[in-house]
């Protein structure tokens, strides 16, 4: 055990699905780590002693617009993922999909290439990119900009298949209104994580969309038809359909914590959490603009003038304390949806969300509070 550099002791130890109990992290000179039981580690090695709390490896964000005080939106562009990447990080944000919002197909290949170069130059906790719209549906727009709102056209599955080669994981959010079937099995086919989002779809639609190689649902309950007594919607068919991920806003706002409860009762496997975070994460801006629109922060909140809800100010350390405070999830499977809950819908996971993986982010979480230190 001579390659020990050091170890942490005095708190529990999460590895990305299962937590530990009475443990140490090791940590090794070549930068992995192991989890080893006290009498294991030899006499005399570098400790920290740590405070309580959980050692993690780094969460995974599947939904990010903005961070910083920017927006991908208003600058797709390396700089502007760099500012991101680093106010999330600081948050406990290993790595992240940065999303582009309903936009132009001019800043959908912004988005692209800014993406692409940002990975071949290194840029840390860029995995993708997600695009959330332009194809979805006006009924539940939410806070896309309508006018910008249309079907799917040749063109713009051609530039998908382009990115879906050139990226290692891309995430399209999609309503079956505006997308037909034949274009949701060709990206599928292609490598694409197709999601259905911003959507009034019935049940059968949706399940239809599904057998043709959707595999997720954007932001579960928000922005699409809801589960009814005889009309189970999109909601109903996420819950419903084994196989089918879906991301969660756990704010508190976005989702009521009975209706998030009700959710994992019925779908224990699949659901991860996301922040769908807009500028003002990792910084202290009390607004921002959203194609031209005030976008305004108050009491958690980012509302349009008329109070609709734009995105989410949130970070997923909140999130998970949502879960365990709230809803009742046990701390294990609450981290799990953080961090390797995200990773198990990805084409490449890159290695993430491995407390073992050398170059890892290490957290320790605080279950209380949802606070996150970042340790290295």
């Amino acid at each position: 055990m001579s390659e020990i550099a050091r170890v942490f002791t005095g708190a529990d130890i999460h590895d990305g699905k299962h937590l530990h109990h009475g443990k140490v992290l090791a940590q090794m000179q070549d930068g992995s780590r192991r989890i080893l039981a006290f009498e294991d580690v030899p006499q005399g090695m570098p400790t920290e002693r740590l405070q309580a709390g959980v050692l993690c490896p780094g969460f995974v964000d599947l939904q990010v617009n903005g961070g910083g005080g920017v927006m991908f939106n208003d600058s797709p562009d390396v700089a502007t993922l760099r500012r991101m990447t680093e106010a999330h990080r600081s948050t406990g944000v290993a790595a992240l999909l940065p999303t582009l919002i309903t936009d132009t197909p001019d800043k959908t290949e912004a988005a692209i290439e800014a993406v692409a170069t940002a990975i071949t130059e290194g840029v840390p906790g860029i995995i993708g990119l997600h695009l959330e719209g332009p194809h979805l549906a006006l009924s539940r727009k939410g806070a896309h900009d309508g006018a910008l709102i249309r079907p799917m056209e040749a063109a713009d599955l051609a530039l998908i298949l382009r990115a879906a080669v050139l990226l290692p994981n891309l995430m399209v959010t999609v309503a079956p209104e505006n997308t037909s079937a034949a274009q949701i099995a060709t990206m599928a086919e292609a490598g694409v994580i197709v999601s259905l989002g911003h959507s009034d779809a019935d049940y059968e639609t949706s399940m239809a969309a599904f057998d043709a190689g959707a595999r997720c649902v954007t932001h579960l309950f928000n922005a699409m038809s809801q589960m009814g007594n005889r009309a189970p919607g999109l909601v109903g068919a996420a819950l419903a359909r084994d196989g089918v991920h879906a991301g969660l806003i756990a704010d508190g706002i976005h989702v009521h914590p009975a209706s998030m409860r009700n959710a994992l009762a019925a779908k224990r496997e699949g659901i991860f959490l996301v922040s769908d975070a807009m500028a003002t994460a990792g910084s202290d801006i009390a607004g921002f603009t959203l194609n031209g629109r005030e976008v305004y922060r108050a009491e958690g909140r980012l509302t349009l003038a008329d109070g609709t809800l734009a995105g989410a100010h949130l970070e997923l350390g909140r999130a998970v304390r949502t879960l365990t405070h709230a809803v009742g999830e046990p701390l294990e499977a609450a981290l799990a949806r953080a961090i390797s809950g995200p990773l198990a819908l990805l084409r490449d996971d890159m290695g993430l969300g491995r407390i073992e993986s050398a170059g890892q982010p290490l957290l320790l979480f605080a279950p209380e509070s949802g606070a996150v230190d970042l340790l290295a």
